[in-house]
């Protein structure tokens, strides 16, 4: 058990706790202004340690800077363009505030007036970040939180609870068949590639790390086990976005300009490789790029490269697929996920249950007549 202890400061008369930690070292508390403020710091010690959830107050005083870079290290489960934007949003956005206040210090209104912050801007100072950008930053600091409250250095996460900017999906835009075949002509020695993303939703990654040995013309299957993705000016090969391998068809008239493009080229040999055989780069990463030109030339509005993988959904939806293929195709985690991206894709299926409805009510009504 514990004690209180009288002591004598500048400030008058004050009061410490002696008390022994869990794993039965001493350690003391000063600055009680009363005995009652004392001893009941000690109560809740006591209690803490019998329940199994005491903190020691001296572990609550690291800084979320020390904290944050182990919690950086350990996020082995993203890949590398995710790590990225996540190291990106702590160096610039949350070590600048957080960084050396001690997360025993942090409350929710601080956070909550941070993320406001982030939200609006600051006059002559920031500009406002993107709801994307302010979630990601938010998420950081609260994953970091959330290992602190784990370690026992604080009881609860204060960055738990917080309102967030609500996130505007972006609208999608939809190519008709017609489109596509204008914007591949437009394309020139890459209208087989605009072809390929518009009616298979690959991934620009997917695509770009398509290799020769992934192409079944036979079966017209494409087998997609690597994604190349450009990350700080290199391109990282890894596995596809859900870490997931997965097989998509592609129409019969993609079969002769895939073959020429796979005809006496080993295995191994990327399919859409640049003039040095290399991976592709994103055509969406410079101003004017050939995907730029092709656009203008074909008269279609601004979209991105991505936008041809709405596209492919857009085309297997009207052509009868059925939710579960499209999540096949995509690559997507769930059914669900599909849905939630592309509901209003399915407008018509909402519009035949209405029709099916009311003839079933007209043939019970007409029964009881």
């Amino acid at each position: 058990m514990g004690t209180v202890e009288p002591y004598s400061s500048a400030a008058g008369k004050r009061y410490r706790v002696r008390y022994r930690k869990p794993d039965h070292s001493q350690t003391t508390k000063r600055g009680f202004t009363t005995k009652k403020e004392a001893e009941l710091f000690l109560a809740s010690v006591e209690l803490g340690k019998a329940a199994g959830t005491f903190i020691d107050p001296s572990s609550a005083r690291v800084t979320i800077a020390a904290l944050g870079t182990a919690w950086l290290k350990s996020q082995t489960h993203l890949k590398p363009s995710s790590t990225a934007v996540v190291e990106s949003a702590w160096r610039l956005h949350v070590e600048p505030t957080w960084g050396r206040i001690a997360v025993a210090d942090i409350r929710h209104s601080n956070v909550q007036n941070w993320v406001a912050r982030l939200s609006s801007g600051e006059p002559g100072r920031s500009k406002p970040k993107s709801p994307a950008l302010v979630h990601r930053c938010y998420g950081v600091l609260a994953g970091i939180l959330d290992t602190a409250v784990k370690d026992r250095r604080i009881p609860s996460n204060p960055a738990r609870g917080v309102g967030l900017p609500r996130k505007v999906s972006k609208e999608h835009v939809y190519l008709t068949h017609l489109e596509v075949d204008r914007l591949a002509g437009a394309s020139g020695v890459h209208a087989p590639l605009i072809r390929l993303l518009a009616y298979t939703g690959l991934r620009w990654g997917e695509v770009s790390g398509l290799r020769v040995g992934d192409v079944d013309l036979r079966r017209r299957r494409l087998a997609i086990s690597v994604n190349a993705v450009r990350v700080g000016g290199q391109v990282v090969v890894g596995t596809p976005k859900t870490h997931k391998r997965r097989v998509v068809p592609f129409p019969a008239f993609l079969t002769e300009p895939l073959a020429e493009r796979c005809a006496n080229r080993e295995d191994a040999v990327l399919v859409f490789p640049d003039k040095y055989g290399n991976h592709l780069t994103t055509p969406t990463v410079r101003e004017n790029s050939w995907f730029d030109r092709a656009l203008v030339a074909a008269e279609l509005k601004t979209m991105t490269i991505h936008d041809l993988r709405h596209t492919a959904a857009s085309l297997a939806v009207s052509s009868g697929a059925n939710v579960k293929a499209v999540q096949r195709m995509l690559g997507h985690a769930s059914a669900a996920m599909t849905l939630d991206t592309y509901s209003d894709l399915f407008d018509d299926d909402l519009d035949a249950v209405a029709v099916r409805l009311d003839e079933a009510a007209s043939r019970a009504l007409s029964a009881l007549n």
